[in-house]
C-alpha cells in the first residue's frame, strides 16, 4: 500500500511517460489518416525509429522513478497503520439517543486507534430500508449497520428465534437469559456469512398502534397491518395469526396511516413518537407481542482490514454502546408513552382473561412457525433456554 506522496511521484512518473509516447502515437495516426504508409515509407520508418528512441528513453525514466519508489516507500508506510473508515447505516433518527450511543462508539474507535478507524453514521434511513443496507454492506458501499431483525434476517434466519415467537417471553430478563445463550452460535452463523457482530440491543416490548379501539385478537383480524418490506418472515407470522399483513418501508408508515393502505402498527412505542404516527394510531394495545431485537454488524472483510492489536478494544466500546441503547431505550419505552398519552394517546391495558386469551391464541399458531417461519432446531432451543429459566425461578444466569 503506497502513501499519497508515493502515489504523486508514480502518478507524475506515467505523465512524463505518457508525453513521450504521445508524439509516436500520433504521427502514427496522422500518417495513417493522410495515407502516407504507402507514398512515404522512408520517412514513415524513420519516424518509427525515432519515436520507438524516444518512447524507450520513457521507459527508463518511468524505470527510474519505479525504482526510487521502491526504495522510499517502506519507510513511509511502515510509520503509520493505514486509514479505515467505517461506513454505518440506521434506520434510527438523527440526534436520538440510538444515534448519540454510535457517535460515542465511535469517537472511542477514533481515539483508540489513533485516528486510524473512523465511523461515519447515515441515520434516517438515507441508506434505505433495511434490505437495502444489507445489500449496500454485500457490495462495499457501506461497511457496517444497525439492524432489526427484519434486516438480519437477510443474513441468516437463525435470528428469527429472538423476535419471531409471539408472546413467548413473559418478561425482558427471560428474553435476555436466552439472547446470552444463543449469542456464540448467532455470531459464528454470521461470520460464517461475512458478517461481524458488534453488540446485540433491542427496544422493548412491541406494542400494537391501531386506529380503531382493538383489545381481543379478532379485533385485528379486521385491520391491514404494517409489517417491514422485505420481512417475508414477518409477514408469514401475521398471515399465521389471521392478520392481514401489508409490507411498507419503516418511512412509508405515517403515509400509508394517512391514506387507508394500513390501520395499525406493531412498534415499540420510542418509534410511534419518533414517526409520529401515534396520531392516526390514537389506540395502543399494552401486550407483551415480541421484544424488538437488533444488532450492529460489520463486514468481515472491513473487520480484517483493522489491526488485530485494536479489535478487542473495539469490540468493547461496541459492547458499553449496545448495552447503552439498550438500557436507554427500554427506559424511552415508558417516557415516551407517557408523553403519547398527554397528547391523546389512549393505553388499552390486558385483563387477566384477555392476556390467557392472547396466550392461547399465541399457542396455537406455534406449529405454523415452528420450521416455517423460525428454523426447526431454533425454536425448539428457545422454548428449552426459556423453560429452563422458569425453572430456576428466573435465578439463572446465562
Amino acid at each position: 500500500m503506497f502513501t499519497k506522496k508515493t502515489e504523486t511521484i508514480l502518478d507524475f512518473g506515467l505523465w512524463i511517460s505518457s508525453l513521450i509516447a504521445t508524439p509516436w502515437v500520433r504521427k502514427l495516426a496522422l500518417c495513417r489518416s493522410a495515407g502516407l504508409e504507402s507514398s512515404r515509407p522512408a520517412q514513415l520508418r524513420r519516424g518509427k525509429r525515432e519515436s520507438l528512441r524516444q518512447f524507450c528513453c520513457g521507459l527508463a525514466t518511468l524505470s527510474l522513478f519505479a525504482l526510487c519508489v521502491g526504495l522510499l516507500a517502506p519507510a513511509s508506510v511502515s510509520g503509520a497503520e493505514a486509514k479505515v473508515r467505517v461506513r454505518l447505516a440506521t434506520l434510527a433518527p438523527k440526534d436520538t439517543s440510538f444515534h448519540k450511543s454510535l457517535q460515542m462508539m465511535g469517537e472511542k474507535w477514533r481515539q483508540t486507534s489513533g485516528d486510524t478507524v473512523n465511523l461515519t453514521i447515515y441515520t434516517d434511513g438515507t441508506m434505505g430500508g433495511e434490505g437495502a443496507m444489507v445489500s449496500r454492506m454485500r457490495v462495499g458501499q457501506i461497511q457496517a449497520a444497525m439492524l432489526t431483525v427484519a434486516g438480519l434476517l437477510q443474513i441468516d434466519d437463525s435470528v428469527s428465534g429472538l423476535q419471531l415467537m409471539p408472546m413467548m417471553f413473559r418478561s425482558l430478563d427471560e428474553f435476555d437469559y436466552v439472547r446470552e445463550k444463543l449469542r456464540p452460535k448467532l455470531e459464528k452463523r454470521f461470520l460464517d456469512k461475512g458478517f461481524v457482530v458488534l453488540f446485540w440491543g433491542d427496544a422493548g416490548w412491541v406494542r400494537f398502534f391501531s386506529k380503531h379501539p382493538a383489545v381481543h385478537p379478532d379485533d385485528f383480524k379486521k385491520m391491514k397491518m404494517f409489517v417491514s418490506a422485505g420481512d417475508t418472515r414477518s409477514v408469514e407470522v401475521m398471515k399465521a395469526v389471521g392478520i392481514n399483513p401489508v409490507p411498507l418501508e419503516q418511512t412509508d408508515v405515517l403515509t400509508g396511516l394517512q391514506t387507508g393502505l394500513i390501520d395499525a402498527v406493531p412498534s415499540v412505542p420510542f418509534y410511534a413518537l419518533a414517526g409520529q404516527f401515534y396520531g392516526p394510531t390514537p389506540y395502543m394495545l399494552e401486550v407483551n407481542w415480541v421484544p424488538l431485537v437488533g444488532a450492529t454488524v460489520v463486514t468481515k472483510k472491513t473487520w480484517d482490514s483493522i489491526s488485530p492489536a485494536l479489535r478487542d478494544a473495539l469490540l468493547k466500546a461496541a459492547a458499553e454502546a449496545g448495552e447503552q441503547i439498550k438500557q436507554r431505550s427500554r427506559a424511552e419505552s415508558l417516557e415516551s408513552v407517557a408523553a403519547m398519552q398527554k397528547r391523546g394517546l389512549k393505553v388499552q391495558v390486558l385483563s387477566p382473561d384477555i392476556q390467557t386469551e392472547w396466550n392461547k391464541f399465541a399457542d396455537v399458531v406455534y406449529p405454523q412457525i415452528r420450521g416455517k417461519v423460525v428454523p426447526s432446531e431454533m425454536f425448539d432451543e428457545v422454548q428449552r433456554l426459556v423453560s429452563e429459566y422458569r425453572a430456576s425461578g428466573g435465578k439463572s444466569k446465562p
